[in-house]
């Protein structure tokens, strides 16, 4: 059923407004309980820096964090949806083999508190599959070029082995979630429609290809995209590893200001907002993705 746009009731009006309120009233209270005053002279130092020799322009601290937690979510975002996509094809399988080997996957991983994951997968990769030393060795001969390329997509070669043992953390993570959303909208299909492609002589892999996969995909991108946001959010608990994202160029930064508590709530605010637009982003890209799909599938928009 198509949705209809109403008008804005009395009720929603007025709760719009008591919030509006609430929120004034708690700032001006906060604002009278403390001697703070904001001072945003050097928000755009935050972002930009202009060397005062040369005059030359450069990326800012926390616009640096900004690229690397792009880089860090946008791999991890990848590895996870292929991940998800495995293993939840294994949990929706007709396979006993394959359902217990996605079952243990996702038990693990969802079980698991993300930051004790950060340290197993960290030392462990550091000192055995990823050697740090090895892995900064291996990239440092590469030719300039692709040494440059590889700098830009991912990270420095004395930085990349922290770098990718925080996007396999994040994607094992995040793909454990992305498993069970994929499962749940391969199964929320009626069972009459296998049935119907069965007597129509389909095979398995063609039923989940052109029958089943294109509804699931309809009911999947919501909490897909509510599990890309969580995945950018979570990129911050990588700070821990001294992975240099948006978080630990903000704690970095207040730290090596003078003005110590004083600058945190600007730069604190400063990263929230910029978060808040990676995430926004992503939720815009997933509505223009549900557009195109339902312009290129009858089954999604059908389904949508």
């Amino acid at each position: 059923m198509p949705q209809q746009k109403g008008k804005i009731r009395p009720l929603d009006a007025a709760i719009l407004l008591a919030c509006a309120l609430c929120a004034v009233l708690l700032f001006h209270r906060a604002r009278e309980a403390s001697s703070f005053t904001w001072d945003w002279s050097n928000f755009l130092g935050f972002l930009v820096f202009r060397n005062p020799e040369t005059g030359a322009i450069s990326p800012g601290r926390l616009a640096l964090g900004l690229f690397t937690t792009v880089k860090l979510s946008l791999w991890a975002i990848i590895l996870a949806f292929i991940l998800g996509v495995f293993f939840g094809l294994l949990r929706a399988g007709r396979d006993p083999f394959g359902r217990m080997v996605g079952r243990l996957y996702v038990a693990c991983m969802r079980n698991t508190p993300i930051l004790v994951l950060v340290f197993l997968f960290y030392y462990f990769l550091s000192s055995q599959a990823l050697p740090a030393n090895a892995v900064a060795e291996l990239a440092r001969k590469l030719p300039a070029l692709p040494l440059r390329i590889l700098s830009a997509i991912a990270a420095p070669p004395g930085a990349l082995a922290a770098f990718l043992s925080a996007v396999i953390t994040l994607a094992a993570y995040e793909g454990a979630y992305i498993a069970e959303i994929v499962r749940a909208g391969i199964q929320s299909i009626g069972t009459g429609q296998w049935e119907a492609s069965h007597a129509l002589g389909l095979s398995y892999s063609q039923t989940l290809r052109h029958i089943i996969g294109p509804q699931a995909l309809a009911r999947i991108i919501p909490p897909l995209t509510g599990q890309f946001i969580s995945t950018i959010k979570d990129s911050s608990i990588m700070s821990v590893i001294s992975i240099a994202e948006l978080t630990f160029q903000g704690s970095e930064l207040t730290a090596a200001t003078h003005r110590g508590p004083n600058i945190a709530f600007e730069v604190w605010v400063t990263v929230a907002a910029l978060y808040m637009i990676l995430t926004f982003t992503c939720s815009l890209a997933s509505k223009k993705a549900e557009t195109f799909l339902s312009h290129k599938l009858p089954a999604f928009k059908g389904n949508g």
